[in-house]
């Protein structure tokens, strides 16, 4: 853009000099003349180039972004080899990505789940091959990322034939349990008996309490819930990416 102004106002400065050109006996009242020439012409030039800026972001406004537009994230998965030294067992997507179809664009990225006290052997299995699940018991652990769709424009309808029942019984087919944990009631209201630790990765997230309390998260923010009532919306024309880890407690 710089260049460009540069271009044009050496363009509008040649003209003006040549259009201007000063005679012997009046060489100061020209050059002052010269100036103020330049000095509209530049101002034309910047006031073209900002209208012509707003008019095209008007005409090419952002389409919503799809969570297809971002590469899925890795996992970098470290070990111990038999010599007891630490290495890289796989740095790849994790074998546990769970797309929720009657939501489109709801991902979760199970990334690791531990029961109890580890052992840290560093040979243990990757316990995402076996499976996955809503969340973990007294003590263990889960890491996931969520990647939520945008917000649906105006008017938006779910697939044909999904309902909020039907959509339930599917996310807990593939994440057994978590439909449990949302009520039907008031929809997207969900409770756990975990203490979650989330963090805003990519886009902004509106966080929903009790009495209709809201938290707008940035990306980078970062939340602690202790086993609270909550619900997410995306305020975004673009998806949302954030890392949770939770932590299995007993509810007192």
């Amino acid at each position: 853009m710089r260049s460009l102004l540069w271009r044009l106002w050496q363009r509008h400065r040649n003209k003006s000099l040549d259009d201007a050109e000063p005679r012997s006996d009046k060489a100061e009242p020209a050059c002052e003349q010269c100036e103020g020439t330049h000095r509209r012409h530049l101002l034309q030039t910047l006031s073209a180039l900002a209208t012509g800026s707003a008019l095209g972001g008007m005409l090419h406004p952002a389409a919503a972004k799809d969570s297809s537009d971002q590469p899925p994230p890795r996992r970098a998965l470290t070990g111990r080899d038999e010599a007891g030294k630490s290495v890289l067992k796989s740095f790849d997507v994790t074998p546990r990505a769970v797309e929720i179809d009657a939501n489109p664009g709801l991902t979760f990225y199970e990334l690791y789940m531990t029961e109890g006290v580890p052992g840290l052997t560093g040979l243990e299995p990757d316990p995402m091959s076996r499976g996955t699940k809503a969340f973990p018991g007294p003590g263990g652990t889960m890491f996931r990322l969520i990647s939520y769709p945008p917000k649906r424009p105006e008017g938006w309808k779910p697939p044909p034939g999904v309902t909020f029942e039907s959509g339930l019984k599917e996310m807990s087919e593939k994440i057994p349990g978590m439909g449990d944990h949302f009520e039907r009631g008031a929809p997207g209201m969900h409770t756990s008996d975990t203490v979650d630790y989330g963090v805003v990765v990519r886009g902004e997230m509106t966080l929903e309490l009790d009495d209709g309390q809201k938290v707008h998260l940035r990306q980078g923010d970062c939340i602690v819930q202790n086993g609270t009532r909550h619900r997410w919306r995306n305020p975004l024309p673009e998806p949302c990416l954030m890392a949770f880890i939770s932590i299995g407690g007993k509810r007192a």
